[in-house]
């Protein structure tokens, strides 16, 4: 059996002249969510009627009800709980495997046959709620899967010689013409023929600012246009866009992800063989002696009940339980017990850029009045504010909210217009004001992989510089960066010294945004300008070489890799549904010193199932040996296997106490 537990636009005119300007809803670079209701599933729904039963059972049975009360209720959790995983098991058999769902059945139903009802139900409970919940797990991904493919529209406006039509994205061809007006996603991937707009591809390669497209740019399907209209000319066929490719990948890599069980799962075949073999020994050989049927079947079924491996199952299940729920405390919600142990396996962490270790939104970082202008800080940034207030342009909204935080009183704004890639221009206080990028408005270097080829002006810091000018005099000078995460350095420390190497940054920004940011956080091994099939195979490589992956991300450009890992965590805040889905745990928070901290527990949880598994064998040893060389009393043995199960049980809540949590500065986040 699986022990899995899962915690867990408007119309726009048709040319290219004068275009509107949209509404970049943030909401936009993800796909409408689809979600499997828990009782749409059958398993959720045997589930949930074998423990309603056994939970009515449980207390009339404690108060010693007549039998006739509670004993319809425990034939029900047996029956509604304990179905699936028979007809499993005897798969399982008529397939010349013996697994542990069907020993587990057998022990379940031997309990109640020498009278030992309850234990027998719980042990049912159990093996029914986990597989509901995988089947949970299983369906939400899948739904995560499905829904991407909404990223693309449906419908294309294609270019034809009698003007345009609208049709389905699945009929288009490599060749094909396609108007993209101004707040659309792209239908297909293709390249610019005609026009000037900004779009914004961060679904595809993370990059946190729009990208400037011109003639002979590439675009990607799914990715939302900006201000301006553009004619695009389709080079892939719509099943080979990228977009379709992350989906191909994201399956892919599940299937063909290193299977990795549970500790205990990895020798539940030859337990499960040993101790059939050796009850059915225990039965038949003191028959073959002369011994009374009835004495035979009690010394073989207490022999199955003290060597059923629930004190095993128990051994390694509450740390892990334990853990999860202390790290959910924390903020980090991981979604399995199999998840949690991955976590503690991993020999080298990888690391997204935009987003993950860096706040993923544009803030101003420099205000830069020139000499001569008769500006100060404030009032340079209050003028840039207002000329920016009508636009949606993510720079633009960063300005806005740099001037907000700082309390500035903001002009009204006429004679508003923006022009994509370029900037906009108003009038402030009676003065025309520009707003844009140096060089006439055109891009500089903003850590964003335009595709112009043109070598722009940079500034020291690696951001985007935004000039000012004021009745065509320049004013100033305004420095937009994605600043690194507060405890970005903090973190990667903290998994280099946990695994031994330091962190891998994987991104699909340019080189130079990547290097700015791993100088900062002090990463060395930097692999940029990353698609997502490039990031799985780095992923791989790593693998390959040995070690086992821990990737973090947030975008649905890093579901592959996070898929492909050994172990893959993504950021909760501004993740995408997909990310979100196909990671192992999520950090709720957005804290990256998390990570290294769950990474700690989850290791800790491993320590812990080890002594458990010592302790729980050791039990099972005395109790097999004294049931086969002596005479154990039925209750008693009961008692030493009960016993044994409450006491692994309580040493695995350890992990619950709030000193199981450190941060790698010793330091403990406020719990939730």
């Amino acid at each position: 059996m699986s022990l899995h537990v899962f915690l867990y636009g408007a119309g726009v005119p048709s040319t290219l002249d004068s275009p509107p300007v949209p509404t970049l809803d943030a909401s936009a670079r993800t796909a409408p969510r689809r979600r499997t209701r828990v009782l749409a599933l059958p398993e959720a729904r045997w589930a949930l009627l074998a423990t309603a039963a056994f939970l009515l059972a449980l207390p009339l049975h404690f108060a010693d009800a007549p039998g006739w009360t509670y004993g319809p209720l425990y034939a029900i959790a047996y029956l509604a709980g304990g179905w699936e995983p028979a007809l499993e098991g005897l798969r399982a058999l008529r397939g010349k495997t013996l697994d542990v769902d069907l020993l587990m059945i057998v022990a379940a139903l031997g309990a109640a046959a020498i009278g030992q009802v309850l234990d027998g139900a719980l042990l049912i409970v159990i093996f029914a709620t986990s597989g509901a919940l995988e089947a949970l797990a299983t369906a939400r991904t899948a739904d995560s899967v499905r829904g991407l493919l909404d990223l693309a529209p449906a419908t294309a406006t294609r270019v034809t010689a009698d003007g345009e039509e609208s049709v389905p994205v699945s009929r288009l061809s490599v060749g094909d013409e396609l108007l993209i007006r101004p707040g659309e996603r792209i239908g297909a991937d293709g390249r610019v023929l005609d026009g000037t707009s900004e779009a914004d591809q961060a679904t595809i390669t993370g990059e946190p600012l729009p990208v400037l497209k011109t003639p002979g740019d590439e675009v990607f399907a799914g990715t939302l246009n900006g201000t301006g209209a553009l004619r695009v000319r389709v080079e892939r066929d719509p099943a080979d866009s990228v977009i379709a490719r992350i989906v191909t990948l994201v399956e892919k890599a599940s299937r063909t992800k290193a299977p990795t069980q549970l500790f205990i799962e990895k020798v539940e075949q030859r337990y499960a063989v040993g101790v059939v073999a050796a009850t059915l020994t225990v039965f038949a050989v003191p028959l073959a002696f002369g011994a009374d049927l009835t004495g035979a079947l009690l010394r073989a079924m207490t022999f199955m009940i003290v060597a059923s491996p629930c004190a095993v199952v128990l051994a390694t299940m509450p740390p892990l339980l334990s853990a999860i729920a202390t790290a959910g405390r924390h903020g980090v919600l991981v979604k399995s017990a199999l998840a949690m142990e991955r976590l503690g396996e991993i020999g080298t962490a990888a690391l997204d850029k935009t987003g993950t270790l860096t706040e993923g939104a544009p803030e101003v970082t420099a205000v830069r009045p020139a000499t001569g202008s008769g500006l100060d800080e404030d009032a340079l940034l209050a003028l840039a504010a207002a000329a920016e207030h009508p636009s949606e342009h993510p720079l633009a909204r960063a300005i806005v909210a740099a001037a907000r935080n700082r309390d500035l009183r903001l002009a009204p704004a006429r004679d508003f217009a923006a022009k994509p890639g370029h900037g906009v221009t108003a009038t402030v206080d009676g003065r025309f004001v520009t707003v844009g990028r140096p060089d006439s408005g055109l891009d500089t270097d903003t850590g964003t992989d335009t595709g112009t080829g043109t070598d722009m002006d940079t500034d020291v810091e690696g951001g985007t510089v935004v000039r000012v000018e004021r009745d065509g005099a320049l004013v100033g000078t305004l420095v937009l960066a994605d600043r690194p995460r507060a405890d970005a350095a903090e973190t990667a420390a903290g998994l280099t010294a946990l695994t031994g190497t330091s962190p891998v940054l994987l991104t699909g920004d340019n080189p130079r945004a990547a290097a700015q940011v791993a100088t900062a956080t002090g990463i060395t091994d930097v692999r940029a300008s990353l698609l997502p099939e490039d990031k799985v195979t780095a992923v791989r490589e790593l693998q390959r070489a040995g070690r086992k992956v821990l990737f973090v991300g947030d975008g649905v450009n890093d579901a592959p890799a996070l898929a492909a890992a050994h172990a893959g965590v993504a950021m909760g805040r501004a993740g995408s549904d997909l990310a979100l889905e196909t990671a192992d745990a999520v950090v709720v928070r957005d804290e990256l010193a998390a990570i290294p901290a769950v990474v700690r527990l989850s290791r800790a949880a491993r320590r812990l199932v080890v002594q458990n598994l010592l302790v729980a064998g050791m039990f099972i040893t005395v109790l097999v040996l004294w049931d086969l060389l002596g005479h154990l009393p039925l209750p008693l043995g009961v008692a030493g296997h009960e016993g044994s199960t409450v006491l692994v049980g309580l040493n695995g809540l350890r992990l619950l106490r709030e000193s199981a949590w450190r941060r790698p500065d010793g330091g403990r986040p406020r719990a939730l």
